[in-house]
């Protein structure tokens, strides 16, 4: 049940010693939204966001992700580069300072450039460099690690989400090597719950190591998702276990980095996971 990439290369310092482990890394959710699909208006107060961060740390949390625009596929409302910048202002700072790496989940490129000039240390792009056309560059110019998540702008239930998924990243690879970026910094997301029907986010976990091919590791973000009510009816908050039924599975079929909202558990399960596959 190695947490490793089938093809290893050398990996940007803020990857690599995530990576070396016999079980994924496990990045914490902070939603600083009013309307984020699962704990919108929990945490966009400042003083709540800094102790949701401090308790994901004391949980395990290897990398704290914070968000500050809703992107659920569903209902979500966009906001401006500017307001998606001043509800991340008043706890970026603190939460960097907290001493493990940060991710800005953005699909803007001049907001994700404010936060790793302010000491971000990864970008999360749910659009994998394919939405904004400035996205690259910036990743580039800060030689970030980047996870690039498959999307779509319509559900298709018709097509191979699998091919689909390997054509998307091929396209992003593309503009990944033409500006510049490293291949050490790429991080590969399958998007589960985004641009698919709740069968082929099902679909894409259960065929994840045909990802492989790419040689990057793979993060995985089931925690909370639709498909899971779809098997036992649920609502987001109730849908722990099938959390991390999804992402013990994900973890077994190569994933290297797990994205969750209830990090205890979750780096729990996936602890005892490994230790048991090792005491063969």
């Amino acid at each position: 049940m190695s947490a490793g990439p089938a093809n290893p290369v050398s990996r940007h310092p803020v990857l690599a010693a995530m990576l070396s482990r016999p079980y994924p890394a496990v990045m914490g959710i902070l939603n600083v939204t009013p309307d984020s699909f699962s704990d919108g208006g929990q945490f966009d107060a400042p003083e709540r966001a800094l102790a949701q961060a401090r308790r994901m740390i004391e949980g395990g949390a290897d990398i704290l992700d914070i968000g500050a625009e809703s992107t659920r596929p569903y209902g979500s409302q966009p906001i401006t580069a500017d307001e998606e910048w001043q509800r991340l202002t008043p706890v970026l700072a603190e939460v960097i300072a907290l001493g493990i790496p940060v991710s800005i989940d953005t699909m803007k490129a001049s907001v994700l450039a404010r936060a790793l000039a302010a000491g971000a240390a990864i970008a999360n792009d749910i659009w994998g460099l394919q939405h904004d056309p400035e996205m690259a560059r910036v990743v580039a110019d800060f030689d970030a690690p980047v996870v690039v998540m498959h999307n779509r702008d319509e559900v298709d239930p018709s097509i191979d989400i699998v091919a689909d998924m390997k054509s998307f990243f091929a396209r992003t690879l593309d503009i990944a090597a033409k500006a510049g970026i490293a291949p050490r910094n790429l991080v590969l997301d399958p998007g589960i719950g985004f641009g698919k029907t709740p069968q082929q986010s099902m679909i894409a976990l259960a065929r994840l190591p045909e990802l492989a091919s790419f040689g990057l590791p793979i993060l995985v973000g089931a925690s909370r998702k639709k498909f899971i009510s779809t098997v036992v009816p649920s609502e987001p908050q109730q849908r722990l276990g099938g959390s991390l039924a999804a992402h013990l599975l994900a973890m077994q079929r190569g994933a290297t980095i797990i994205r969750a909202h209830d990090v205890a558990e979750t780096v729990q399960a996936l602890r005892v996971a490994a230790s048991i596959e090792d005491s063969k």
